[in-house]
């Protein structure tokens, strides 16, 4: 960059920070559109591309995806969403497409155990990443994740959209910034959807517009099942974290940005798969795990059969101090002060369907996240102009990410696990840590801090 590119690009830089939330990103872009592409075009590969088309004059030049049916439906969505009308480049191997070196922003929609692969490949490549949550699916990847992205000096901001979640940040800035709850000493975390848990599925070959091989990559090889794709891969351990590391994740992740917590201490989980035993899945359909915290536990409860306890709040929050007590979750939070059974401050989404039409029919769209959604690809997007870290940075997602993860090596393992924050491992248990990397297939290369 010669002086007067710099100094155009920091005149522009300054400007734009300077300006409304609303408005700073289409300024700015409406000058420089961004080249976009996405690596896994399925359910959140598109939503999330979605939203970004949505709020900045972004050109999606390249998709990739193992599924060419998929890949194509995606395309077309694209070509119809985009101002040029244009479809994108397909690729079936992210690698070829991230060797083209022209992209300024590259989102992640990938299975969990692709995720690290990708993401670290598009830092390399030039390219600012939005990567879906979890970040990885051992924690040796998410060291090697934020490693890339520091090294290679790139904006990584994480799906932990609550952090985005505009009912949310009210919570957060009337409730706890104000003091209502007082003394904060407890929370605790939930999910009681079925999420699918208990599918079943004879195996069988693999569909013709599938490559599976490549589909499972890293990922030990199993035999095809149409549970696994699309969307239910989450249910094998092999391919993600399962239900923690799916839903258990924002939750935590939405707990430790309001109450600004950093690593637990400890983990603590027990759990099992104890009413659909002959599901296709292998994940636990119950769990509870407590995570440690200096300041106070956080407890996580999830089984995927029953009622919830407090059937408005299935996947929730509930944060309780002396003072009062904050119910929260994606669609809606209340303020109970102490011995009151009504509460004195609520909030719920936003729904945007006069802004954004659109919105109301696209296929799958969680319409409580959409407002959220775009909310964090706007901050994504000012990070990456003011090359600062966005608010759901690479680093807090591999935090949230690996204390789930800590969180299913101590239910496999039956006990508590520690971490060393400075040595990025466990403390005193040899076994655990020979957790904290799995085996990669074939010749596929397990990243790390030392060979990103």
């Amino acid at each position: 960059m010669d002086r007067r590119q710099f100094l155009t690009t920091a005149a522009a830089v300054t400007a734009i920070s300077s300006l409304p939330q609303s408005t700073w990103a289409q300024d700015l872009l409406d000058i420089k559109p961004k080249r976009v592409g996405l690596i896994g075009c399925g359910w959140y590969g598109k939503c999330d591309l979605m939203r970004l088309i949505q709020v900045a004059p972004v050109e999606v030049v390249s998709m990739c995806d193992v599924d060419s049916q998929m890949l194509s439906g995606a395309a077309e969505l694209v070509a119809s969403r985009q101002k040029s009308g244009k479809q994108p480049r397909l690729y079936s191997d992210y690698r070829k497409m991230l060797a083209e070196k022209d992209l300024d922003i590259c989102l992640v929609g990938t299975p969990d155990h692709w995720h690290a692969l990708a993401t670290i490949e598009a830092c390399k490549a030039g390219a600012d990443v939005y990567c879906q949550k979890p970040i990885s699916r051992d924690i040796v990847e998410g060291q090697a994740m934020l490693a890339a992205a520091r090294k290679y000096e790139r904006v990584v901001q994480v799906g932990t959209q609550r952090r985005s979640t505009a009912h949310l940040i009210e919570a957060r800035d009337k409730v706890i910034k104000e003091g209502l709850l007082g003394t904060i000493g407890h929370a605790e975390i939930c999910c009681y959807y079925g999420m699918g848990r208990n599918r079943k599925a004879d195996n069988c070959p693999p569909p013709e517009y599938l490559d599976f091989e490549m589909w499972t990559g890293p990922a030990p090889k199993l035999p095809f099942n149409p549970v696994m794709h699309p969307r239910s891969w989450r249910m094998f351990d092999e391919f993600g974290n399962g239900i923690m590391g799916d839903m258990c994740i924002h939750m935590l992740d939405t707990v430790r940005w309001m109450l600004n917590l950093g690593w637990p201490n400890s983990v603590n989980s027990r759990g099992g798969t104890y009413v659909f035993t002959d599901a296709t899945g292998n994940v636990p359909d119950t769990q509870v795990a407590t995570f440690d915290f200096d300041e106070l536990d956080v407890v996580w409860t999830h089984r995927t059969y029953g009622d919830a306890p407090d059937r408005d709040y299935p996947w929730a929050i509930f944060l309780y101090g002396d003072k009062g007590t904050l119910k929260a979750s994606v669609n809606k939070f209340e303020f109970f002060p102490k011995g009151k059974k009504e509460a004195t401050l609520t909030g719920a989404p936003q729904n945007e369907w006069d802004k954004y039409p659109e919105d109301e029919h696209e296929k799958d769209l969680e319409q409580h996240v959409a407002a959220a959604n775009r909310a964090h690809q706007r901050d994504f997007l000012k990070a990456i102009e003011q090359r600062s870290r966005p608010v759901a940075d690479i680093e807090q997602g591999h935090i949230s990410t690996a204390s789930c993860i800590l969180a299913n090596m101590s239910q496999k393992l039956g006990r508590s696990l520690a971490w060393d924050v400075e040595a990025g491992n466990i403390k005193g248990d040899d076994e655990a840590n020979k957790l904290l990397a799995r085996e990669y297939r074939g010749d596929w290369v397990h990243p790390t801090v030392d060979n990103v």
